[in-house]
């Protein structure tokens, strides 16, 4: 990080950059709110129908849809402290408590998926005579709430990783649930009692192979990476190309939260040139280009540091 701004240029975009994913978060708070409401209800009914039928899979499931409702309370409240004002405490603000709910979402899940494997696993071992219809009629409200939560997150999943942990979370358990009506009709149809279990396992299987990449990314964001989204070479050779510069010493690019990105960089620019208006053109271009929307920008004719990283890029 630069400790001398001998000319810093911190654009924050309060107007007209906040056209393609900021508007976002803000107009999910009715989303988690329905979602948290629908959930709980349905972990009530599912919990009490599954102890009358004796399921594991409904009480398995329930208990899973316990820690979906925890997670959407997480990542609520990382949307939420996303938006809480910087203070001179915390000049950032919270944007990060977003990555951080995102990861323990994954966290969640894979916990979750690997108690109800083990639970399954048991299960195999004594299989258990099944409520079949019961366990059907109860899996089936839970496709219907899990995938009308889902939907409710997926136009905000596409460029937030915390609203994509929601998304994902919900859609995850919108197929345990489809599951579990699966191997409940096969088990009143056939007298399969191994089904259930082995479509938990199934189903354990699939969630963890696609929560795997949330919990990997989550993890790189939370160590400043450079967020997947952005190409740091190409924004480095775009830099190295603007008029004026000579070269780009310790540029920077990290995820201030789940959809918030910034930039810092030295630009050696030896014959001067660096006005308001080159900075600004800068700021809006790398807004634009690359979806960067807090640059900090220092210029000096003569670099006087050594360049933090002699990077050589590893993919």
């Amino acid at each position: 990080m630069p400790h001398h701004h001998d000319h810093a240029h911190d654009h924050d975009h309060h107007g007209h950059a906040h056209h393609h994913h900021h508007h976002a978060p803000s107009s999910f708070n009715r989303a988690f709110a329905t979602g948290i409401g629908l959930n709980l209800l349905f972990v009530i009914i599912e919990a009490f129908y599954g102890w009358r039928a004796d399921s594991l899979a409904l009480l398995a499931d329930a208990g899973h849809n316990l820690s979906d409702v925890a997670g959407l309370v997480l990542a609520w409240g990382g949307a939420l402290a996303g938006k809480v004002q910087a203070s001179s405490r915390h000049s950032y603000g919270f944007k990060k408590a977003s990555i951080l709910a995102a990861f323990i979402n994954a966290l969640l899940l894979l916990v979750a998926m690997g108690s109800l494997a083990w639970e399954a696993v048991l299960r195999l071992q004594s299989p258990q005579p099944l409520a079949g219809l019961t366990v059907m009629v109860v899996a089936g409200i839970g496709i219907v709430i899990n995938t009308a939560t889902a939907l409710l997150f997926m136009r905000g999943s596409e460029h937030d990783l915390n609203l994509r942990g929601a998304f994902l979370h919900m859609a995850a358990d919108a197929l345990v649930s489809a599951g579990v009506v699966v191997a409940g009709g096969l088990a009143l149809w056939q007298g399969w009692t191994w089904l259930d279990p082995v479509a938990s396992l199934l189903i354990a299987g699939v969630i963890v192979v696609g929560t795997w990449s949330l919990f990997r990314q989550s993890v790189h964001l939370l160590f400043d990476g450079v967020p997947a989204h952005v190409d740091f070479d190409a924004v480095q050779h775009w830099l190295e190309h603007q008029p004026g510069v000579a070269r780009v010493h310790d540029l920077h690019i990290w995820a201030m939260g789940t959809s918030h990105t910034a930039l810092t960089a030295h630009l050696v620019m030896p014959e001067g040139g660096a006005d308001d208006a080159f900075l600004r053109h800068l700021s809006e271009e790398l807004q634009h280009r690359f979806r960067i929307d807090h640059s900090t920008v220092q210029v000096v004719k003569q670099p006087f540091m050594e360049p933090c990283l002699n990077l050589t890029h590893e993919h």
